[in-house]
């Protein structure tokens, strides 16, 4: 009797992630997903239960390197504000050994793959990886200005979340972010930080 093919879930998942990322989680299908990766359908049922969950993994674990990534630049970040220099280029630097994932982590936002299928333990993972980023823009907010407010917090999103989308998505779409995009990136950043933020609001 023939031995079972076995299938690795990672190839699996390095598929989902590069077909997300080409036309969002809405496109993906099991077929596509099957043919693509080469596997049957029911490896993909087996291995993942459906396709709510396998969607839930494939962005938790790309943004799960990604915000692995994000921390280690900024603890090797020589001063505060290089540190949210670091952060926000971290699409970039992910994008150099993960395309795929850079470009599903700033292309699609996790609100997309969010929803009422998806595992209450994906779900819950999802949301700690939410927290775990807030607690990081909090940390780069205090470094810079001892303050962790909503305000302080904002800016360093400012810088963190919406410039990188705004200046690295049409690049980071098909290739690697060249060095011109990534110079003006850091120098935004750095022109942001030179203004204190708003006051408090009471």
């Amino acid at each position: 009797m023939p031995r079972p093919r076995i299938h690795d879930p990672e190839l699996i998942l390095d598929t989902a992630e590069r077909l997300i990322a080409d036309a969002g989680p809405e496109a993906l299908t099991v077929r596509r997903l099957a043919h693509e990766a080469g596997v049957p359908n029911s490896t993909i049922y087996h291995a993942f239960a459906n396709l709510p969950a396998l969607i839930g993994r494939t962005w938790l674990r790309a943004a799960t390197f990604f915000l692995d990534e994000q921390e280690r630049l900024v603890n090797e970040a020589p001063d505060p504000i290089e540190a949210v220099v670091a952060a926000a280029d971290t699409s970039a630097v992910i994008a150099d050994a993960r395309p795929d994932a850079a470009r599903m982590m700033i292309a699609v936002p996790s609100k997309r793959v969010l929803g009422p299928q998806l595992p209450d333990d994906l779900a819950e993972a999802l949301h700690a990886l939410d927290k775990r980023l807030v607690r990081l823009l909090v940390r780069l907010a205090r470094q810079l200005w001892n303050r962790g407010d909503g305000q302080a917090v904002e800016v360093i999103t400012a810088c963190v979340v919406d410039l990188p989308t705004a200046l690295l998505r049409r690049e980071l779409a098909t290739g690697p972010a060249t060095v011109d995009s990534r110079q003006r990136l850091a120098a935004a950043v750095r022109a942001i930080l030179a203004l204190e933020p708003p006051s408090r609001k009471d």
